[in-house]
């Protein structure tokens, strides 16, 4: 578990900071697409 999350920690980060940001402001489909994206690059 410990070599998945070393492997893949730029798109976990990515993507529980986008959940945790959807929830606090509400949903933004442009900051959503903009941040999934970034997780693509």
């Amino acid at each position: 578990m410990r070599a998945f999350v070393t492997k893949h920690r730029k798109p976990l980060v990515i993507t529980a900071s986008v959940v945790v940001l959807q929830v606090l402001f509400g949903f933004d489909p442009k900051f959503c697409a903009i941040n999934l994206i970034w997780l693509l690059v």
